[in-house]
């Protein structure tokens, strides 16, 4: 059976003229995560593990497993999925975020807590890891840990709003109407209702709903 090799690099590791880790994985392997996926994506949680039980060293597999396994309620498997993925992968971001969200779930605040600073002191403007240090902050009755946490989020999300504005501005002016309205409607859902870039997006918005009638 072909194999086909899965690399996992990261822009500082090449920088730095690290190793690159390649896995080699058979075309049912890959086959079945694809399947996994899209099973995953509809809410198929328990199928999902089960069609990945076998999963051995394929971190992204062990990582989705872990997933379904927390969102299907099997805490204990979502733990062991997880760490088998850092125990391939180190870096693994989902696998370690999720195996924090399990030991917040499992009422081990303490390690919880580490392990997401660990996580945010290595993706700092990743505004899931922010929401979820701050939902950690805030169960342990560190209020203004949680604000400041949201706070960065917020900061991001507008970033991330800037960015499809002007995106949006250049699908329409290459004549790309739907594609910038989607791209409008998503960055309002990133913002409060009453800042001026709310309004910026609700003008452009108008007037490219106007032209296209």
């Amino acid at each position: 059976m072909k194999k086909i090799n899965f690399c996992f690099f990261s822009i500082p590791a090449l920088a730095a003229g690290m190793f690159i880790t390649c896995t080699a994985l058979n075309e049912q392997a890959v086959f079945q995560y694809a399947r996994a996926k899209e099973m995953y994506a509809q809410g198929r949680f328990s199928e999902t593990s089960d069609l990945l039980s076998e999963t051995k060293k394929f971190a992204p597999a062990l990582a989705l497993r872990a997933k379904a396994e927390y969102f299907a309620g099997d805490l204990d498997k979502a733990e062991l999925s997880c760490r088998k993925a850092m125990r391939y992968r180190p870096t693994a971001l989902e696998a370690k975020l999720y195996l924090a969200r399990v030991l917040r779930d499992k009422g081990d605040m303490g390690q919880a807590e580490k392990l997401t600073m660990d996580l945010l002191s290595d993706n700092p403007q990743d505004v899931r890891i922010l929401r979820f240090a701050s939902a950690v902050a805030r169960q342990q009755g560190k209020a203004q840990e949680a604000r400041l946490f949201l706070d960065q989020a917020a900061e991001l999300s507008a970033e991330s709003a800037l960015v499809l504005l002007d995106r949006a501005q250049l699908h329409w002016a290459a004549g790309r109407g739907s594609e910038a309205l989607e791209d409008l409607d998503r960055a309002r859902a990133m913002l409060p209702w009453d800042t001026p870039l709310v309004k910026s997006i609700a003008r452009l918005e108008s007037s490219i709903r106007e032209a296209v009638r």
